[in-house]
């Protein structure tokens, strides 16, 4: 090997009911198909040199997942990055590469941003809940794990958690529906917007953690499925306290 390039693509549409398996399989081909010269590793059986880093659940978009190829010759960074988005399919779109110069990718993912659309949902009743949640030393929840039930708080991983609706506004902001009738609008029925920024830690916080906590302290029970995007990952901002890009350092 000698040359290692990181590549964050987004998982879209309907690949976001992918599997994590189903998705190495899919870069896999994918890389053999743009002809990338993939490093393979030694032994009896060898496998190409593609590492995955803080991957999404299934059933979860995201615009900011990671892997790291190894390859066996040097490859043009911006080349490789339309080969290989060419070669995935739609709903698995490459949105940078570069190439790795030091340290680990893994470890520069510090915490994770995350949108959450709850239509149907009364914005005055999801601040209310976001209210009790953060203001909760420690909000206790339940995972089925493949070791059982596993229980862990929810509250300690959360820096951020915010209320705003699909106009793009905070919730409590004036809405002007005399204006938007004007322009033709329809008004349909409420969607919360949830964002909320999480710590990686172990056991792993996920936005189903989160909303299964805003049930238990505050009774709030969204009627419809959540849709769940991850907006980024990667070092988390000491002054913002959100995540930055994790190829800074690389493309330094």
């Amino acid at each position: 090997m000698v040359q290692r390039l990181r590549v964050r693509y987004a998982k879209r549409g309907r690949l976001r009911f992918t599997s994590h398996r189903d998705i190495t399989r899919a870069v896999e081909r994918a890389v053999r198909r743009a002809d990338i010269p993939v490093a393979y590793s030694a032994g009896f059986s060898p496998h190409p040199k593609i590492s995955y880093a803080g991957a999404a659940p299934t059933g979860v978009a995201s615009e900011a997942e990671y892997l790291e190829i190894g390859v066996s010759r040097a490859c043009d960074p911006l080349s490789l990055r339309a080969e290989l988005d060419t070669s995935l399919p739609s709903g698995l779109d490459v949105l940078d590469v570069v190439e790795a110069r030091s340290g680990s990718l893994a470890d520069r993912l510090e915490g994770s941003m995350w949108e959450v659309r709850l239509p149907g949902v009364e914005p005055d009743a999801a601040a209310k809940a976001v209210e009790q949640f953060l203001s909760s030393e420690r909000v206790e929840v339940e995972r089925l794990t493949k070791k059982g039930i596993r229980r862990f708080d929810a509250r300690g991983a959360v820096g951020s958690l915010t209320v705003g609706n699909d106009m793009g506004g905070a919730v409590g902001a004036p809405v002007m529906i005399d204006d938007l009738r004007t322009a033709g609008q329809e008004l349909g029925p409420p969607c919360v917007i949830l964002r909320m920024v999480v710590r990686h830690e172990i056991p792993a916080v996920r936005p189903d953690d989160v909303l299964m906590g805003l049930r238990l302290v505050a009774g709030f029970a969204p009627p419809s499925p959540p849709e769940v995007t991850r907006l980024a990952q990667g070092p988390l901002d000491a002054m913002t306290g959100e995540p930055t890009d994790p190829f800074e350092p690389d493309r330094a």
